[in-house]
């Protein structure tokens, strides 16, 4: 794994297979896609970023990079994906051998283009859209975070308010003298041009006759815009006042009845508000939402409390009425705000559901964040929504209005991707006839994208058969480049350029060659992916099933063993923890839905689309570190085996961390010896798990949930539903001070059982 991870140190990708199988055939038996998880942009400290613009290839586009053969003396490059040769421009004639740009350096494959003087002028732009139909104590939490963070605001970006309940609130921050705002009606859809016309936006400088309607230099004046979006500096007062005064929504609920609430009318609104005043600049509509939408279009369930919201069988069985006209709507949304640049941040908080799974499309397209915690008082909401707006260590580096270009060899075509993006629908030879995520283009925007956002390549291999004399032949290189081009956040432009080359191989005795390039942790996250994604979009699909066969074909494939017996079965270490994520991601929330929401669901595979491979596999098989007197923290199998009553774990899922602390710990711990000064070292191994976890949480966005429970603890579930159940009520000889676990699912060991007796036969 290490050289893979070097690999990524370098270049910020991570792929399955790292020596690519030669051909389509070859491809298709490999079983795990060839893929690339690519963090587009990961800070590097050794980076250089170049004054200068990038020199491209007349024929494909593609950047000068070190793959390229260069003929010092006649000044011509060739580029390594079409074999277009390219003359150098006269400011590139003192280059040779000893003296090379820094873009034909061979450490420099990731290199990035500042664009000189084309700094945007427009500041970041932040509308929040708060829900006002929540109760009190939550209103009070609510008004606190918010207050925060507009205190935690860069001076120069521009802000605005929304708030809905039944009907939506457009806050006239502008003027200052008393609180003014224009009441629009939830329950309909109301266009742009309307909204404009309703807000008075033509009475100083009238509307133009014919075009499209878009900020201060098409048919706007700029004072309209400053009615409602201002500096943060010049309204920060104004907003407190307006925040401080904030009531819950004024009408009555009946005892039967939900509450209103117009979720989708509200977004709609900031979208096109947005889009009339601020188009293609960095903005972001920041929504809180605390309870289902009952109101106008985006409702997701009726206002009377007889029907209930939807279930992951409902949306099965075909049976929740509102879900498909609600995901419409939010896709029309994201069309919207992909044109204008613009991006959807939900924040959602309450114990029920709100409709993330309806507003994912628009949220995962435009790069927007999630967080979902049970109310707006819980450190979950609370520390990610400082965060987002922290600038000191570990911030999220929020840039916008990304654009991610690919190019590479003729025999290796694009699938699509899965991540957070849109297609730009730029068709072309690179394009595959097999679609995956978001397909038949080889450009995507992005219109948010932070230091930590990855996504997920799947590449075809279109070669038939190799002829002989090819295998002999010294270019068995694939190309690739990736061409980032976005909003930095000090405002300029930058384009981030990475260029890789990696070895194919074909034939008879390339498997061992495939094996050795082999990253398990990669592959177990690209399937991981693969399998939310074929879960949403087919129907009657078994994920189970399929992933089963996969990994009986990709051991019979590459395992060791005599045919027809099961004890001489061995995989290379290569390949040997892939079964066991296998059968983590097989018990994952990803694959089994039982027990979660279909809201939990989508913000779970939400965060798996976005997340690198190192997090993305903690949210699969989860790491689990045991504290004892005994020993110094050590990892432990995650297996129930690791439980004992005298240690603690420290369990972390990615979405919650637990510290388990095992039946004699919990005994001393509520005697309270470990405030008594001669138990000084029982102090420390209860304070050591806590430390830990801390420094985990600083790390991650959105912030886990922290849950410290013992042993026959309600709160222990939380441990022992991610475990391997090889101690279950009815196996035998159970060690003492351990636990079982009350299931029948099969065990590791039994799975691995079945695995060798399928993949040998």
């Amino acid at each position: 794994m290490a050289e893979f991870m070097e690999l990524e140190g370098q270049d910020g990708v991570r792929m399955a297979w790292n020596v690519v199988p030669g051909t389509k055939e070859e491809a298709s038996n490999c079983v795990v896609p060839v893929s690339a998880i690519y963090t587009p942009i990961k800070p590097f400290p050794n980076m250089s970023v170049l004054p200068y613009a990038p020199l491209r290839c007349r024929n494909c586009r593609s950047v000068l990079n070190p793959f390229s053969i260069v003929d010092f003396a006649a000044k011509i490059w060739i580029c390594p994906f079409c074999f277009q040769r390219n003359h150098f421009p006269a400011h590139y004639a003192s280059i040779s051998d000893e003296n090379l740009p820094a873009e034909l350096f061979p450490q420099y494959t990731t290199i990035e283009y500042q664009s000189t003087g084309e700094a945007s002028s427009v500041p970041f732009v932040f509308m929040f859209v708060v829900d006002t139909n929540i109760i009190e104590e939550e209103m009070a939490f609510l008004k606190s975070a918010l207050s925060q963070s507009i205190s935690l605001l860069p001076d120069n970006s521009l802000v605005g308010l929304i708030t809905f309940g039944t009907l939506v609130h457009v806050h006239e921050l502008g003027f200052g003298t008393i609180p003014k705002t224009y009441v629009l009606k939830g329950s309909k859809d109301i266009s742009k041009d309307q909204l404009l016309e309703q807000m008075n936006f033509f009475l100083i400088k009238p509307k133009p006759p014919t075009g499209v309607v878009a900020g201060a230099r098409d048919g706007l004046s700029s004072e309209s815009i400053a009615r409602f979006l201002l500096p943060a500096s010049d309204c920060e007062f104004t907003l407190n006042s307006i925040l401080d005064e904030l009531q819950k929504d004024p009408w009555a609920i009946p005892a039967d009845q939900r509450a209103s609430r117009c979720t989708g009318t509200a977004l709609s609104v900031a979208a096109s508000l947005l889009g009339a005043c601020v188009p293609g600049s960095g903005a972001r509509i920041l929504s809180f939402v605390g309870g289902p939408s009952t109101e106008g279009p985006g409702a997701i369930v009726s206002k009377n409390l007889s029907e209930p919201i939807r279930s992951h069988k409902d949306l099965d069985k075909d049976s929740a009425p509102n879900y498909h006209k609600a995901v419409k709507f939010y896709e029309g949304l994201a069309k919207q705000l992909v044109i204008q640049g613009h991006v959807l941040d939900l924040f959602a908080c309450a114990l029920d559901q709100v409709g993330v799974a309806e507003l994912k499309v628009a949220v995962e397209r435009t790069g927007g964040l999630v967080v979902l915690a049970e109310s707006f008082g819980h450190s979950v909401f609370k520390d990610s929504l400082r965060r987002v707006f922290r600038l000191e260590d570990k911030e999220l580096g929020l840039s916008s209005n990304g654009i991610f270009e690919i190019n590479c060899s003729k025999d290796i075509k694009v699938q699509g991707i899965l991540g957070p993006c849109a297609s730009l629908e730029k068709k072309g030879p690179l394009c595959s006839d097999t679609i995956v995520g978001q397909g038949s283009t080889s450009a995507w925007k992005m219109c948010g994208l932070d230091q930590a956002t990855s996504i997920c390549l799947i590449f075809d291999i279109v070669k038939k058969e190799i002829p002989d004399a090819m295998l002999q032949s010294s270019n068995n290189q694939f190309y690739f480049q990736f061409l980032t081009y976005y909003q930095h956040s000090t405002g300029e432009m930058r384009l981030r350029v990475t260029s890789l080359s990696r070895r194919w191989v074909a034939g008879p005795g390339s498997i061992q060659d495939l094996i050795a390039g082999f990253d398990q942790e990669a592959a177990a996250v690209v399937m991981a992916r693969l399998v939310s994604f074929k879960m949403e979009t087919e129907a009657e699909f078994d994920p189970i099933r399929w992933l089963d066969k996969a990994l009986i074909h990709m051991c019979s494939r590459f395992g060791d063993y005599q045919k027809d017996s099961p004890s001489t079965f061995s995989l290379s270490p290569r390949l040997s923890i892939f079964p066991q994520f296998m059968f983590h991601l097989r018990r994952s929330q990803f694959v089994q839905v039982f027990n979660n929401s279909p809201d939990e669901t989508a913000y779970f595979r939400m965060i798996l689309n976005r997340e690198n491979v190192a997090n993305s596999v903690v949210m699969i098989q989860p790491s689990l570190i045991s504290y004892s007197f005994q020993s110094a923290p050590e990892p432990a199998l995650l297996d129930v085996a690791a439980i004992a009553a005298d240690r603690i774990l420290l369990l972390d899922s990615y979405f919650t961390i637990v510290i388990f602390h095992g039946s004699t710990i919990a005994q001393w711990r509520k005697a309270g010896y470990h405030n008594q000064p001669e138990h000084q070292a029982f102090a420390q191994l209860l304070q050591a798990p806590k430390d830990d976890a801390d420094a985990i949480i600083k790390e991650r966005f959105p912030v886990p949930r922290l849950v410290i429970c013992d042993q026959h603890g309600s709160q222990a579930r939380f441990l022992l539903a991610k475990l391997n159940p090889s101690a279950t009520y009815n196996s035998d000889g159970h060690h003492p001070g351990g636990d079982i676990i009350f299931t029948d699912d099969v065990s590791f060991e039994v799975f691995l059982d079945h695995l060798q007796r399928l993949a040998v036969q």
